[in-house]
């Protein structure tokens, strides 16, 4: 694949990752294509390698998804700077300390978000419970698979 072949890849993947946390996207279903799309066009074993573990990760996020509450994060009052500063927690989290640093992130972005709208500790933590409690669980654990795949295929790409 050319460089710019593997940048519309990256940008959909990217594209992905911000419909996870906008409900309705599905955010998911393009990170899946965008990894399929690269292992039809780079046939090589780590390529279906990467694409099978992507479908495999992604199925066992559904699972864990229907086994969670359903995502209610509206009626609860988050809003479109919520998800932003989640998605944007979890990114760091994922460059500091890839893949696990996630889920550490994503909580961390909604502590900030509420820190800076609501201003004390107390009042944050008690915010950050009630979202991930409304369907900020659910949200994690397909925002942390999404991520999983994004990183294998970076990794490909890079050293495949």
């Amino acid at each position: 694949m050319g460089t710019w072949e593997l940048l519309l890849v990256g940008a959909v993947l990217a594209l992905g990752l911000c419909g996870v946390l906008v409900p309705g996207v599905p955010g998911s279903w393009l990170v899946w294509a965008a990894v399929a799309v690269w292992a039809l066009r780079e046939p090589s074993g780590l390529a279906w390698g990467v694409l099978v573990g992507a479908t495999v990760v992604l199925l066992a996020a559904q699972v864990l998804r229907w086994q969670l509450p359903p995502r209610r994060l509206r009626q609860a009052g988050a809003t479109w700077r919520l998800a932003v500063w989640a998605g944007l927690g979890a990114l760091a989290g994922f460059c500091v300390v890839p893949v696990i640093g996630a889920i550490p992130g994503y909580v961390g972005g909604i502590y900030v978000s509420e820190r800076l709208r609501l201003g004390s500790h107390g009042d944050a933590v008690a915010s950050t419970r009630t979202a991930m409690r409304a369907g900020g669980s659910s949200v994690l654990a397909e925002l942390f698979a999404c991520l999983l795949i994004v990183g294998a295929w970076i990794g490909a790409v890079i050293w495949g």
